[in-house]
């Protein structure tokens, strides 16, 4: 899939899409950022980055490249879709009718349906040796002009609330507060207990 809308400085660039040869990048970024969260899951083997790989669409998808080497990866979403719809098609295809059935139902109960005139983030992931170079931020930037070129009014997203990191590059850019989830009995399939729901406004 061909890609456009590069946005470059210091070597950083974001571009909409991603090729079909990358998808194993994509899976491999993915994994490494929402492996804590999906390892019980999914796993963290082949299996897992097959699915990923299978699922991702390109069309949700922001990428972030260093002097040209894809790094960083951001999902959206709206009304027209987002980067893990693919998951419901795939998760018979690799994990059998029954798990890929228990595995949907309990994915189900994390997915947010934003109204429309919201763009929800579908996961960011930047590489842990790239992380600190600014390529979070440069991804940040990109939904927001994703989100005004469908003239949405806001960027949501949602983060573990024990991860301050990335609570404080968020308000860095503007994100504020406006909701907390708690996820019950699911905690223990997760590894967390809530997550904060944070929301910048065009």
């Amino acid at each position: 899939m061909s890609v456009s809308g590069s946005d470059t400085m210091s070597g950083i660039s974001v571009t909409r899409g991603f090729a079909e040869e990358e998808r194993a990048v994509m899976a491999e970024l993915y994994l490494e950022a929402f492996g804590d969260k999906l390892g019980r899951l999914l796993g963290r083997g082949a299996r897992a980055r097959r699915f990923l790989a299978a699922s991702l669409d390109p069309d949700f998808a922001l990428v972030a490249r260093l002097d040209g080497t894809a790094l960083g990866l951001a999902g959206f979403r709206c009304e027209g879709g987002g980067l893990t719809d693919g998951f419901a098609r795939e998760l018979p295809r690799h994990y059998g009718p029954f798990g890929g059935w228990w595995r949907g139902s309990v994915l189900a109960a994390l997915e947010s349906r934003e109204p429309s005139d919201k763009l929800y983030v579908d996961g960011i992931a930047v590489a842990e040796a790239a992380r600190g170079c600014g390529l979070g931020r440069r991804l940040l930037d990109a939904l927001a002009q994703e989100a005004g070129k469908r003239g949405k009014r806001a960027v949501v997203l949602d983060v573990i609330d024990s991860n301050i990191r990335a609570r404080a590059l968020y308000e860095r850019e503007g994100y504020r507060v406006s909701g907390r989830h708690d996820l019950g009995p699911l905690r223990h399939v997760f590894g967390f207990r809530r997550a904060v729901q944070m929301r910048r406004d065009l």
